[in-house]
């Protein structure tokens, strides 16, 4: 039997528990997500707009934003369709589709936080060498690199997953996750291709965050000796460090749960451990970069001023 799977539907059955309460669900998750886009959408056009915003530091933060658009595009269309419909079914293809977007989404806001990182590191600890090393070639590569290595890194983890032979058909979650797809895998079935790249990948991404914290204890040590330093850090660098802590908290809780958690949890609480990084880090960032950095809050001001005029 060629090892090629005869699954051409999934069943998402982590919304049955919700459909009791599915118009009331269905009317605050299409608010929420309004909310979302309206938020991130704008902030990237005020960084687009705006020359005087066209510095790495908020190309960064626009190429964030992005990927948040991007991230909550995969889940939150497809779930509000399935809150109106009798049944929660995906196609092969789309469920692969979905999984690659929820992992590429993940690891690409933590590439991105990465070159944060960096980029704040490079402006507090070395100022004078900030402009050569923060050139616009150099920071069109960074950006480059942080969506192109999770979209590498997650084309081979589906096409391998593509070639696995399912037994069953049924995902206890609201979306497609590729660790869930593996797990649906027949007995027979040689996922020993899938288990290295995950490992691979848990690899680079923990590289990732031994990265950011080598950055930030320099960027303290440096802080520490000068009053202007601790200034910049406050304006420029607790943004980025809250958005890290609380990623990191959402997906690091999630994974776990879904290597080593109970089954036995209601399943609205699995649902909401599930989708909390499209819940919270998409709506957070943009309120917190927009008003705790200088040059977008007062944009925002001014364009609120001109509004009521």
């Amino acid at each position: 039997m060629d090892n090629v799977s005869i699954v051409r539907i999934f069943t998402l059955s982590g919304i049955n528990e919700t459909m009791n309460y599915r118009l009331t669900i269905f009317a605050l998750t299409l608010l929420y997500y309004c909310m979302i886009l309206f938020f991130n959408i704008s902030l990237v056009t005020i960084i687009i707009v705006d020359e005087n915003l066209h510095e790495p530091m908020y190309i960064l933060l626009c190429s964030f934003c992005i990927n948040g658009l991007y991230g909550t595009t995969g889940f939150y269309p497809k779930f509000l369709l399935d809150l109106l419909s009798s049944s929660q079914e995906i196609s092969y293809e789309g469920c692969l589709v979905q999984a690659f977007v929820m992992y590429s989404c993940a690891c690409c806001d933590l590439s991105i936080l990465a070159v944060m990182a960096y980029d704040r590191y490079l402006a507090i600890c070395r100022p004078l060498h900030y402009h050569s090393f923060m050139s616009k070639r150099k920071l069109s590569a960074l950006v480059c690199f942080s969506w192109l290595t999770p979209f590498c890194i997650f084309s081979i983890n589906v096409v391998l997953t593509s070639r696995l032979k399912l037994c069953s058909s049924n995902i206890q979650k609201l979306f497609c996750v590729n660790w869930i797809i593996v797990k649906l895998a027949c007995r027979e079935a040689d996922a020993f291709s899938n288990s290295v790249v995950a490992y691979l990948t848990i690899f680079i991404y923990v590289f990732h965050g031994f990265f950011i914290i080598w950055t930030y204890m320099h960027l303290i040590r440096t802080c520490v000796r000068s009053t202007d330093d601790r200034i910049k850090f406050m304006q420029t660098c607790v943004p980025h460090l809250i958005s890290l802590v609380t990623f990191l908290v959402v997906i690091v809780f999630d994974l776990m749960y879904m290597r080593f958690g109970s089954t036995d949890l209601p399943q609205s609480l699995q649902n909401f451990i599930s989708i909390e990084f499209l819940l919270i880090p998409p709506f957070m960032n943009p309120l917190i970069y927009g008003f705790k950095l200088t040059k977008i809050r007062h944009k925002i001001l001014y364009l609120v001023h001109v509004g009521r005029k």
